[in-house]
């Protein structure tokens, strides 16, 4: 089933009836938010092995140094 000018057309004046000018701006913001995070998760998909391996070097290197500044004192 295809939906032609018309039917396209009754949709969104129902829709612009329905939820009213004033509101559509802000649910078209919100679903543009949506989206944009979507998008930012998924470019940040690194295996979990590799997010674990990242997140404990700069701490062990922190502790390290901690370590080093307190034997010289």
């Amino acid at each position: 089933m295809r939906l032609g000018w018309t039917e396209i057309i009754l949709i969104v004046v129902l829709v612009i009836i329905l939820f009213g000018h004033n509101k559509i701006p802000g649910m078209m913001k919100n679903l543009a938010n949506g989206v944009n995070v979507f998008k930012k998760e998924l470019k940040d998909t690194k295996k979990p092995e590799e997010k674990k391996a990242a997140a404990k070097k700069p701490a062990a290197k922190k502790a390290t140094e901690k370590k080093i500044a307190k034997k010289s004192k």
